[in-house]
């Protein structure tokens, strides 16, 4: 694993020889990060949600029944002469069905086959009767109403294979974050070593400023600006300290790194070369991001609203019919033997008179919000696309960006020594040595924000294309369904 390699690695090894690189903490956000877990614990969420809208095409074969059914009450029998005479009984009814059930993607009907068996139990008379349908076929078929099950067949699968490539998109999210928390240790940890490299060379230039001040060569003044600078430098090496402690714990905390405290990082100064073609990244995300599935989830989503109020507010009508055999007896074989035919067929309506524009409104609503989702979806593209556009223009400028802040870096280093050595031999006052030891930090920091935006820009292009410009490989690898 990369914490046995990176920061276990020989147990031997002191502290302050553990390095640990970008790319190891990003792999380890994505293998051990809360974020990751939770990331994975949503897929399989949405696998399983999906597993469902799938069972709902499969035959299902079911047990049901009644057993036992027992009651023993008085019941009210009329006589012939109007009277009402209380009889006890004593009887259990008792039936079990087993059923084979298919719905119908097509139409949005169901068919079935059953067979079912009834027992009957008279304690009181000493008698027990038998009936049942040995076997029947049937169906359940809406004639005008809202088919379901077809839009889920046109949806599901959209919504599941947006749901696959959120997750690609979820990790490179961790990367992104990731990059954050290790820049945010980074500079940090960049700032304490200057910090500590300034009180050392502030130092230094304190004893030699008082060994000058002692032969009248400098003033008191500018010997208290040499103290006053070693001063500020323990300070910021105090709270650059801290600062690195916090940050350390916000990586680690983030990344799920556990056990190890104590480690540095290494700068990432080695640069993936690679161009990026605005028009393949475009493709890209096109054919990989979920967005561009959820627009089309969207669209027919909206479509499906409205066959629904026009499905669901009209003529409404219902086949149902079956075929099959039944018969009776004194005894449970009686039943499976010269079984007679048996049909039912019922057909149900339900049409609305008066109804005061109710069904006209629902329908006329779910058509405004189609038109409004396809605006919205229309306008959402357009910005999907300038997104992508910007950002792969954007890092292109951050790579040049990189090359003049690592200029400025160098020749900040080389200004500070030479302005150094100049004040030492007399040749610059206080105040353009300290403007020098500023513009050194600062040229360092800035070089460090530099690498950070770079970074960031380059798992921002891969989550908003999910797409390997350095690989050329795709990210998102396909619906395993």
């Amino acid at each position: 694993m990369v914490l046995a390699l990176v920061l276990a690695g020989n147990s031997c090894l002191h502290a302050q020889d553990q390095i640990l690189t970008l790319a190891q903490a990003v792999d380890m956000a994505k293998n051990h990060s809360q974020s990751s877990l939770l990331a994975e614990t949503r897929k399989e969420n949405r696998y399983w949600r999906y597993r469902t809208y799938k069972s709902d095409f499969l035959p299902s074969l079911g047990l049901s029944g009644t057993l036992p059914n027992f009651n023993r009450s008085f019941t009210p029998v009329t006589q012939p002469d109007g009277t009402t005479v209380f009889q006890p009984v004593a009887v259990n009814n008792s039936d079990v069905r087993l059923a084979l059930t298919q719905n119908i993607g097509l139409t949005g009907g169901t068919v079935f086959a059953s067979s079912m068996v009834n027992r009957f139990d008279d304690f009181d008379n000493d008698v027990t009767r038998f009936s049942g349908s040995p076997f029947f076929i049937g169906i359940s078929q809406p004639l005008f109403g809202f088919n379901q099950l077809k839009w889920d067949k046109m949806i599901e699968p959209l919504r599941y294979e947006e749901s696959l490539k959120s997750y690609v998109e979820e990790m490179e999210l961790i990367s992104i974050e990731t990059t954050e928390r290790f820049f945010e240790m980074l500079l940090a940890q960049i700032t304490l070593e200057i910090s500590r490299k300034n009180v050392a060379s502030n130092d230094t230039i304190l004893k030699i400023g008082q060994g000058r001040y002692g032969l009248g060569n400098i003033a008191e003044n500018e010997l208290l600006q040499l103290e006053l600078n070693l001063l500020n430098s323990n300070q910021q090496v105090a709270q650059s300290s801290l600062d690195l402690e916090t940050a350390r714990l916000r990586l680690t905390t983030f990344i799920g790194m556990t056990g190890v405290q104590v480690f540095s990082l290494a700068i990432p100064d080695v640069f993936p070369e690679f161009a990026i073609d605005e028009a393949v990244a475009l493709g890209e995300a096109r054919r990989n991001r979920q967005e561009a599935v959820a627009f089309k989830r969207q669209l027919l989503e909206a479509q499906r609203d409205v066959a629904e109020a026009r499905g669901t507010n009209g003529l409404n009508a219902n086949l149902f019919a079956t075929f099959g055999l039944s018969n009776r007896g004194d005894n449970l074989g009686d039943v499976y033997q010269d079984a007679e035919d048996q049909q039912q067929v019922r057909i149900g309506f339900d049409i609305p008179i008066l109804d005061w524009g109710k069904q006209k409104s629902i329908v006329k609503t779910a058509e405004a919000n189609q038109k409004l989702v396809s605006y919205s979806v229309a306008q959402d593209e357009i910005n999907f696309d300038q997104q992508v556009l910007t950002l792969v223009r954007q890092f292109e400028v951050l790579r040049q960006r990189l090359d003049v802040s690592k200029k400025a870096d160098d020749i900040g280093e080389r200004k500070y020594d030479i302005s150094k050595n100049r004040y030492l031999i007399g040749k610059i006052s206080i105040t353009d040595l300290n403007l020098a030891l500023q513009d050194k930090d600062q040229a360092k920091r800035d070089y460090i924000q530099a690498l950070r935006d770079f970074w960031t820009a380059y798992y921002e292009i891969r989550r908003l294309t999910l797409y390997d410009f350095e690989e050329t490989r795709s990210l998102y690898n396909g619906n395993p369904e």
